[in-house]
């Protein structure tokens, strides 16, 4: 079996037989530029050369992906089920009571994306962060797999090998599993109205609409509504104003995009949610619970004796060997870990965000600037309590970024950060969305790119 390094040498030879081929280069950004694939209005940047995964990645991503969902779940249960458990997390009172509220079907965590550094050498692998109801990329992934789908040298990479993409699955694969969940659903109804919800200023509302679509496709009216355009009103929630669908639709099945701490800030508009969950007139799929997930204290909830208890012994095993030291930053941890003078060990990250806001990963960092970081952070000083983590390295493979200037046609390939993010829908690994950048922190603002996930010789 070829190396997922050996392909990517054997797809960089290709281009290189091109001459660099500037004109597939131009062709792949004019089709990203033209594309859905837009966040918070900027267009995506993506990677000429996709990620080539061989059959024993996916295996391993599969383990890692389903392994997570298993230990996670049984987090969520006992926090659900056991008010004796609940003190390992530290969370808004509100918070909890949303938590708390009953699902009226099966799935405990039915979306979820897990995101972790793989080294591709010897299969070993630490997480990022998980993401539940939020989670997204889907469709930059779709796109950007189009963008080059028909360029040269991936044509002539897939005469020579079999290939194929996780599109299907994540787009009409997800459809499938939240009719599949909503038919478990206590109070379902025959003909549901479904709405995707989120503050939409925050949304991914391009991949929204298309999900939209695809649940016209079998049958199913879909919406989008931001939060704040929804009333209960008699008994019913109501879609007062549609981003995409009908406005002053009743609606029976939600699938919820609003992360949690959106809500916790947006509390008074978000009431008419709240109180259509708390007296069961409609199905909110991705539970206010996913929020146990979602939460960076996970990670030090984790190591705790009380979840230890829970876990087999091959899950804790998992768990020491995959998710990083974490702790909240706190002037007693900083000292004990030697924080401020050991900064490349180190990134600070926010409990509870999204988008690599608030994000400090030491190494970026002169030891001067380090210690101020720490210091405005240090036991809530930043306003709210933030996470220390132990920093890990990403694994570079060779990308050659397009960021739609002149420099996209003589860009050489050049080593990129790897983050990879594993989709699970209802426990079941469905596709990675790989994303790549030339520095630790790996996002749109620091020059991250997004690259295609392709299958290679299943």
């Amino acid at each position: 079996m070829a190396t997922n390094a050996q392909l990517t040498e054997e797809y960089l030879a290709l281009i290189d037989a091109l001459d660099g081929d500037k004109a597939g280069r131009a062709a792949a950004r004019s089709h990203m530029e033209h594309s859905t694939a837009i966040y918070h209005g900027v267009i995506v940047d993506s990677s000429y050369v996709p990620r080539l995964y061989n059959r024993e990645t996916r295996a391993r991503f599969e383990y890692i992906a389903e392994t997570t969902y298993s230990i996670l779940s049984k987090v969520m249960r006992e926090y659900l089920e056991n008010p004796a458990y609940r003190h390992v997390y530290d969370i808004d009172p509100r918070l909890q009571e949303l938590i708390l509220l009953p699902r009226g079907y099966d799935a405990l965590l039915p979306f979820a994306r897990v995101d972790l550094f793989l080294n591709e050498d010897d299969m070993t692998a630490q997480f990022c962060e998980f993401n539940a109801d939020g989670s997204s990329g889907m469709n930059e992934n779709r796109e950007i797999t189009a963008s080059i789908a028909h360029s040269r040298p991936f044509e002539q990479f897939a005469a020579a090998h079999a290939v194929h993409t996780c599109n299907e699955e994540l787009f009409d694969g997800w459809v499938d599993e939240f009719l599949k969940i909503y038919d478990t659903y206590d109070l379902k109804v025959e003909h549901p109205h479904v709405a995707i919800v989120d503050f939409l200023e925050n949304a991914i509302t391009e991949e929204f609409k298309i999900f939209a679509g695809l649940f016209a496709k079998r049958g199913i009216e879909c919406s989008v509504y931001d939060v704040r355009d929804l009333r209960f009103e008699d008994g019913q929630l109501v879609g007062t104003k549609a981003f995409y669908g009908r406005d002053n639709a009743k609606i029976d099945a939600i699938w919820r995009r609003s992360v949690t701490n959106d809500i916790i800030d947006n509390w008074e508009a978000s009431q008419p949610l709240i109180e259509a969950v708390r007296n069961r007139k409609v199905a909110l799929i991705g539970s206010f619970a996913g929020h146990l997930v979602h939460d960076k204290q996970i990670f030090q909830v984790l190591y705790m004796p009380e979840t230890q208890a829970l876990l087999t012994d091959e899950e804790n095993a998992f768990v020491q060997a995959t998710v990083p030291f974490t702790s909240f930053l706190t002037s007693e941890v900083a000292d004990s870990r030697d924080v401020r003078a050991t900064r490349e060990q180190w990134i600070i990250k926010p409990t509870d965000a999204y988008g690599s806001k608030d994000v400090f990963a030491g190494v970026d960092f002169t030891d001067e600037q380090w210690a101020r970081i720490v210091d405005a952070h240090v036991d809530g000083k930043a306003g709210a309590p933030f996470l220390i983590q132990r920093y890990c390295t990403p694994f570079k493979t060779p990308a050659i970024p397009l960021y739609g200037t002149q420099a996209d046609a003589e860009a050489t390939p050049t080593p990129y950060n790897n983050m990879e993010g594993l989709y699970m829908y209802n426990g079941r690994f469905t596709g990675v969305f790989s994303r790549m950048g030339p520095q630790p922190v790996i996002c749109k603002k620091t020059g991250g790119i997004t690259a295609a996930t392709i299958w290679v010789d299943e």
